[in-house]
């Protein structure tokens, strides 16, 4: 199973439309939008699940596509780097990252 980041989502977009428009490209384990702790509404971006040979067409195809009126950047979710202490800021606004 592969998970795949998707970036510059329209703020309406929902877990049901992230699914709907994976699926076009083979079973979808996992939908998710990502939403701000405070306010619930999204942050631009969601992360879905599929088998890793969906996985690599739907990435083909849906990046750079225009899903709501903005162009999707889709790519491999790469994994958080989890850290020992110290640093601080860098902001981490690179996306991808889960």
């Amino acid at each position: 199973m592969k998970k795949i980041y998707v970036g510059n989502l329209p703020w309406s977009a929902t877990e049901a439309d992230l699914q709907s428009l994976f699926q076009t490209f083979g079973s979808v384990h996992s939908s998710a939008v990502i939403t701000d702790r405070e306010t619930g509404r999204s942050r631009g971006f969601g992360f879905v699940e599929m088998d890793e040979q969906d996985a690599e067409k739907a990435i083909n195809e849906l990046n750079g596509r225009d899903f709501g009126g903005r162009a999707l950047r889709v790519n491999e979710a790469q994994e958080r780097q989890r850290g020992g202490g110290g640093g601080g800021g860098g902001g981490g606004r690179g996306g991808g990252r889960w």
